[in-house]
């Protein structure tokens, strides 16, 4: 198993490494997300992106700014960035975590021109960032079906109800 620690990288690092494995005839498949509290949720989402192992799963990490400016509540992240990336990076299913610091990872997936953008099945009819870049390079958008109820924000909720029961 490779070291958790190694597959956390800055992007320049990353897209040299997408290359060599382009290079061995590898796709590469991206998608992103805040991924504050992991849950069975997430984990099933990521291995279905993976796809029985066919292809190179980079996950872009929203950083703690990024999610605080993604009106998700003064409190969010719970978790920070550092942490985030730690446990996805435990994840067979990922190869490659990448922290990203704007609101989209537009400017990311321009940088790594992922050959699939992945996206949960919420986002089919939608605008997903990062689409015109990867479908102009003859690349494509996947929808990738997700279990409903499961999100971080429900998580969270539940604890909060729970609590103020006490």
């Amino acid at each position: 198993m490779v070291d958790p620690r190694k597959k956390v990288v800055k992007a320049v690092v990353l897209k040299k490494k997408l290359a060599g494995l382009r290079r061995k005839g590898l796709s590469i498949a991206f998608t992103n997300g805040c991924f504050d509290i992991l849950h069975w949720g997430h984990v099933s989402y990521l291995a279905a992106a993976k796809k029985n192992n066919s292809r190179v799963l980079v996950v872009g990490l929203n950083s703690d700014a990024s999610v605080r400016s993604l009106e998700k509540g003064s409190e969010r992240p719970i978790v920070p960035q550092a942490e985030r990336a730690g446990v996805l990076a435990g994840l067979e299913s990922v190869d490659f975590v990448v922290i990203f610091n704007e609101p989209t990872p537009y400017a990311l997936i321009r940088q790594l021109q992922p050959d699939i953008l992945l996206k949960g099945a919420d986002w089919k009819g939608k605008d997903v960032a990062g689409s015109d870049i990867v479908q102009a390079c003859g690349g494509r958008v996947e929808f990738v079906n997700f279990l409903p109820g499961l999100s971080t924000t429900n998580i969270i909720e539940k604890i909060r109800r729970s609590c103020q029961r006490q």
